[in-house]
């Protein structure tokens, strides 16, 4: 997101480059670059569902990958969760490679093909472990991977821009202290939105999942990460 201010009546010419704007009573303005930042609970979690499996033939390991995957998505949407949470990302049948070194022992035991199929599934943050272990214990042995995400995540970058904001002021109002003068009216300001370095919760690789009648799983203890968003906004302010 960026935010642009531009004031009705500017009291003197900005440069064409920022960067060459001084603090003088001469331009009557001070430039400044301030960095904030807002933070809130995921309320959104985007859990990545999946399974690998392994066959003799292909036909029989299309077969087995099709029970697995109906009875998957099956039990996730007999939990009540809409369909629209859920979208498929890939689905791969395959010949096993016998020199690939993680295939060898299914070469070895006369497994010839593989299947692999994942989707992402969108529940509010407080059920992703729910949601792992129902889907776990149907099948789902290569799932685990949850991007946490707010529903208002514009917000919580305005908050932070709004901060880096009053900081500018703060800073420019400190400056102008040093030249005798008081800072006025927000001639400019722009926010530069940076990159989402946000951290992920990941489990990768279980085993394959035993017959459903002999498990009986606890979900996992999951919780929401906090989001952090920040900005870093240019302001241009006049001086009096």
């Amino acid at each position: 997101m960026r935010i642009a201010i531009l004031a009705a009546i500017c009291l003197a010419a900005l440069p064409l480059v920022a960067q060459e704007i001084q603090i003088s009573k001469d331009n009557k303005t001070i430039s400044i670059t301030a960095t904030d930042d807002a933070s809130a609970m995921a309320d959104t979690a985007v859990v990545s569902i999946g399974f690998n499996s392994f066959g003799k033939d292909q036909d029989a390991t299309y077969a087995a990958a099709t029970d697995t995957s109906n009875a998957i998505v099956s039990s996730i949407t007999a939990s009540g969760l809409s369909k629209d949470a859920i979208q498929s990302e890939e689905q791969n049948l395959s010949p096993i490679n016998p020199e690939d070194f993680q295939n060898k022992a299914h070469y070895a035991e006369g497994m010839r093909f593989q299947f692999s199929q994942r989707w992402q599934v969108t529940v509010p943050a407080d059920q992703a472990a729910q949601l792992l272990q129902l889907a776990i214990t149907h099948g789902a042995n290569n799932s685990g991977n949850i991007q946490w995400q707010l529903k208002s995540d514009d917000a919580l970058q305005l908050e932070a821009a709004q901060k880096a904001l009053h900081h500018a002021r703060d800073i420019a109002e400190h400056m102008a202290q040093g030249l005798g003068v008081k800072v006025g009216t927000l001639l400019y300001a722009s926010n530069q939105t940076p990159v989402d370095n946000e951290p992920r919760t990941r489990m990768y690789g279980l085993t394959a999942a035993p017959p459903v009648a002999q498990r009986s799983l606890k979900p996992l203890a999951i919780s929401p990460n906090r989001i952090t968003r920040s900005a870093t906004v240019y302001a241009v302010f006049a001086i009096e």
